[in-house]
């Protein structure tokens, strides 16, 4: 499995002349291969932006398709469109982003806009199936996904220009893409949020501490005090490698937590969200920032999920997730 720009693809190593040939590509995701050793033929699942992982056949390096478990889901709704795009950041970065907008969107429609981001850091958005960013989309929302520094796809120098200087060229990046998508007329500038989960509620809080303009966000699973995530989340070596020991380098570790040092400029009505459980970003972070938007007057909502961990699985939780989100941005983008 390659994971390149967007996409990922299924590729062959020849291990004597170290060439790499492309199977099958395309704008889709490959996963979970299954070889047949005697007839070179193999089975993968594939995901597109419309459709749901379906098991393949690949054979000629083409993929034939073997099942269809998602009929019933995917014949019944209609989807957004779903459109890959490249901004330029402030400092000439070229980023790559997937627009999703409402499959009744009509030609020249400026809509509100949701900058849905990816967790991570070391991950992307690409094109498969995003059961989020359909459903936001369908509440009659522009919804960009944005690949910022920091993401894979792109190169380990692209994953790596954030080392030890989170919340700066991801913002900017961030920034660029919303600024991109003002400018082609397909998001109304006056009606932007932000939103997402992990290292993207983390994002969340860097941009609304950075830029006044988005008037709903929904931070999850986020932090941005980070010195009291030392010794409660899972991620010391990583602080102590990237950072620094706190004591060592405060400094660092304070400029890293400016949105909780800046809450008093935020103007933006934020909705924070967290597991009870989880230990890969606690509880505190989130906690954390709703009382400092509470103290400052900034509308702000704090909703724990119980006996969950960093990921929310029980059904009627990821129900609530989903009508909380609809609910809150409807209340501030429209």
């Amino acid at each position: 499995m390659v994971e390149d720009d967007r996409k990922q693809f299924i590729a062959k190593v020849d291990i004597n002349s170290n060439v790499v040939e492309t199977v099958i590509t395309g704008e889709r995701c490959f996963y979970n291969i299954d070889n047949n050793a005697g007839s070179g033929a193999m089975v993968a699942c594939m995901s597109e932006p419309q459709l749901p992982a379906e098991i393949y056949a690949i054979e000629n390096n083409v993929a034939r398709r073997l099942t269809h478990v998602q009929v019933s889901f995917v014949n019944v709704i209609q989807f957004a469109q779903v459109e890959g795009f490249t901004s330029t950041s402030k400092d000439g970065t070229k980023v790559s982003g997937i627009v999703y907008t409402p499959a009744t969107t009509k030609h020249g429609e400026k809509l509100p806009l949701i900058l849905f981001i990816h967790g991570g850091p070391v991950a992307q958005d690409t094109y498969e199936f995003d059961f989020t960013r359909q459903m936001l989309a369908a509440g009659g929302y522009a919804v960009a996904a944005v690949n910022y520094r920091g993401s894979n796809g792109r190169g380990v120098a692209y994953t790596k220009a954030i080392y030890a200087d989170w919340g700066n060229k991801e913002v900017a990046d961030i920034l660029g893409a919303a600024n991109y998508l003002v400018e082609k007329g397909i998001a109304d500038e006056k009606n932007m949020g932000i939103g997402g989960w992990s290292y993207g509620g983390i994002l969340t809080n860097y941009t609304i501490a950075t830029d006044t303009r988005f008037k709903a966000a929904a931070s999850g699973a986020g932090s941005s005090l980070q010195l009291t995530m030392y010794g409660i989340d899972q991620y010391i070596n990583q602080y102590e490698t990237e950072l620094g020991a706190p004591w060592k380098n405060q400094k660092k570790w304070l400029d890293l937590s400016y949105p909780f040092f800046n809450a008093d400029k935020i103007k933006t009505p934020t909705m924070f969200m967290a597991s009870e459980k989880d230990f890969n970003v606690p509880v505190a972070g989130a906690e954390q920032m709703y009382q400092a938007l509470r103290s400052v007057g900034v509308p702000a909502q704090l909703i724990i999920y119980p006996g969950q961990f960093h990921g929310i699985t029980t059904p009627t939780y990821l129900i609530d997730r989903y009508d909380r989100y609809l609910k809150w941005f409807g209340k501030y983008l429209k």
